[in-house]
């Protein structure tokens, strides 16, 4: 793989790692700033939001320009909405600022993703992407669990700074790495014409509710291993490194095999998937068992995910310009629409397991039904 798309993985690190940190950052930031930790959520609320807008409008304003301009753009401004972050005492503008770093965050990732599968020939686009979300998972292996570590010893301040700081060499990466071609300029009529095909449709809303059910699950996982499993909060960061080396490895080995065999790595790992959240939720009060299966579920989850994203990228080909767009907010509907989901079921601490496998074996009967079968290259539908 060229080295660009390491370059590009770094900066997608250190976005990853900002856009999950909050978790373990509200209730020191929520009483520095003088708000309750319900008000100081809103922070989250703002980047997933920011992050469902900004990909298809960044991605616009990105049409036709330099890829390498576009993205430098993006990282030095969510480098500065860090920066912002970092030194405000007040709570408004640090919300208007996730609200921007999500903005640049969409726009990186839409662009990212085209400029990554351009660099490779046309077969090893799942290949590359591998490499590109090799950054999101091991920010949920080292950057979130580092980022909580920094916050409860320096203050939440210095986690927004590391962040920051993460950005300066990306930004080098992007201006010397990533070759300065110009992307596509298409009638945008036509590029959102794309989105009327339905084979890219049903894929949209299967990567939507995979997504959804990953991160109902993942967001609330520390009420189940303090809760039925027993366990005290340290085991809270062990549980989601666990889910995020799964997660690596799942979209790392699915990187090798999603260009040609997706149909078979969905239809196999959609209902280990299903089964696998619905044994969570029988089995949550097992520590060991618990353990496991939250590497096995980050592996299946993120290798449904990256093959899924794969398979959006080849349908939305008509589309250059928007294709990442494209991905990048059906994966981000799904991140917004899961929590809100697992949120009412909370009363029980397994709640969002069984919410996450409701989701998957919706995705699995909708493909059933709508009659997707997403292949390789040159599959059919």
């Amino acid at each position: 793989m060229p080295l660009p798309l390491y370059l590009l993985a770094l900066a997608v690190f250190a976005m990853g790692t900002s856009e999950f940190m909050l978790a373990g950052l509200l209730p020191d930031l929520a009483r520095d700033l003088g708000v309750s930790v319900g008000a100081a959520g809103a922070l989250t609320s703002a980047f997933a939001v920011g992050m469902v807008v900004g990909a298809p409008l960044m991605a616009v304003l990105a049409r036709g320009r330099s890829g390498r301009a576009g993205l430098l753009a993006f990282v030095l401004v969510f480098l500065a909405a860090h920066v912002v972050g970092a030194v405000t005492a007040s709570f408004p503008v640090l919300l208007l600022s996730r609200f921007a770093a999500a903005l640049a965050n969409a726009g990186f990732l839409a662009l990212a993703l085209t400029t990554a599968t351009a660099m490779v020939p046309a077969d090893r686009k799942a290949r590359a992407l591998a490499v590109l979300l090799g950054g999101t998972t091991a920010a949920t292996v080292a950057g979130v669990p580092g980022g909580a570590l920094l916050g409860a010893l320096a203050g939440w301040r210095a986690a927004f700074w590391a962040v920051a700081v993460l950005c300066v060499p990306a930004a080098l990466g992007v201006l010397r790495g990533v070759p300065d071609g110009r992307t596509e300029r298409t009638p945008l009529r036509g590029e959102f014409g794309v989105l009327r095909a339905p084979r890219l449709l049903r894929v949209l809303v299967l990567a939507a509710l995979v997504n959804a059910a990953t991160f109902g699950a993942f967001t609330f996982l520390a009420p189940v291993v303090t809760g039925p499993a027993g366990l005290t909060a340290p085991w809270v960061s062990a549980a989601l490194v666990l889910f995020g080396a799964g997660s690596f490895a799942g979209v790392t080995a699915a990187g090798r095999f999603a260009d040609r065999h997706s149909a078979r790595l969905l239809a196999v790992g959609g209902p280990l998937l299903l089964a696998g959240w619905l044994a969570l939720a029988a089995l949550a009060d097992r520590p060991a068992v618990l353990l496991a299966l939250l590497l096995v579920q980050g592996a299946l989850s993120f290798a449904l995910g990256g093959t899924l994203i794969a398979r959006i990228l080849y349908e939305a080909a008509g589309a250059p310009a928007l294709a990442g767009a494209y991905a990048t907010a059906a994966l981000n509907a799904g991140a917004v629409a899961g929590p809100l989901l697992a949120a009412p079921v909370l009363e029980r601490p397994t709640g969002p397991f069984l919410l996450s496998a409701g989701l998957v074996a919706a995705a699995l009967a909708f493909a059933a039904v709508s009659g997707s079968r997403p292949g390789g290259p040159a599959s059919t539908c």
